[in-house]
């Protein structure tokens, strides 16, 4: 089913088919897009809607300026969000700089808004307070399309198109500006169980990194290793995705 709904510029959504249950929020990972989570949109089943948050200055809001720190990013999804927030249970899921603006993003919701979440799903990604940032955006252009390069998934394969790689540049400067700002920050907790995915081979996260999840989530923590490297989600997408859905609707495909 294609994606409907554009009523909110930061959200491309996949309604439920059936009974709505709960929403599972998606941030992209550095340079990304919503469109790499197209297979997602009804995976989860009947009864819960995917929204993945559109960043600025990429496909639909090409012509808008990049948002280039994360505490920024943070601040306008979760302000984004809130209107949907009491409607049903809301839980997140963000892959590499997108696990760390879903936890600030967690953090806004409770003490800022006072919402409290489903769960908190964070991929690829060290915990905050064992972050190390890289100066990679300092390097310019090439040592940007490097670094995408080395790291994989499908955005990689684009940059090999010189119209597109000039599309798809300025939102990577500003994405890999944020990665290379934030952290490391307190270890604040939040109120929602936590579940942490690594890739076993990723170059980019150390297991230790993405075990230290433990240590924000008193509501209860688990962590899952699978094969492949930092975009380990893409060959193990059916394992990811069939993990999340047991998580998001325990109860199945019921109406």
């Amino acid at each position: 089913m294609t994606a409907v709904g554009t009523e909110n510029k930061w959200f491309r959504r996949y309604p439920a088919t059936g009974v709505l249950r709960k929403r599972l929020v998606v941030l992209p990972h550095a340079g990304g897009s919503a469109t790499f989570y197209h297979s997602w949109g009804q995976a989860f089943g009947p009864n819960v809607e995917v929204l993945v948050v559109r960043y600025p200055g990429r496909q639909e809001r090409l012509v808008e300026p990049c948002v280039e720190s994360m505490g920024a990013l943070a601040d306008q999804v979760a302000a984004a969000l809130l209107p949907l927030a009491s409607q049903v249970p809301l839980a997140l899921f963000g892959h590499s700089m997108g696990a760390s603006c879903a936890y600030e993003v967690a953090l806004r919701m409770e003490n800022l808004y006072g919402v409290r979440l489903a769960g908190l799903y964070v991929s690829a990604r060290s915990a905050p307070h064992r972050v190390s940032p890289k100066q990679t955006y300092l390097g310019g252009d090439e040592a940007l399309l490097d670094e995408v390069r080395r790291l994989g998934g499908t955005d990689a394969e684009l940059l090999t198109d010189p119209d597109l790689s000039e599309l798809l540049m300025p939102a990577i400067r500003a994405d890999f500006r944020i990665v290379g700002t934030y952290g490391p920050r307190p270890a604040t907790p939040v109120r929602c169980p936590v579940t942490a995915y690594a890739g076993e081979s990723d170059p980019a996260v150390e297991p230790a990194d993405v075990a230290a999840w433990s240590e924000v989530a008193p509501a209860g923590f688990e962590s899952k290793v699978l094969p492949g490297g930092h975009f380990y989600l893409l060959e193990q997408h059916d394992a990811v995705v069939g993990d999340l859905a047991r998580r998001l609707d325990p109860g199945g495909s019921g109406e």
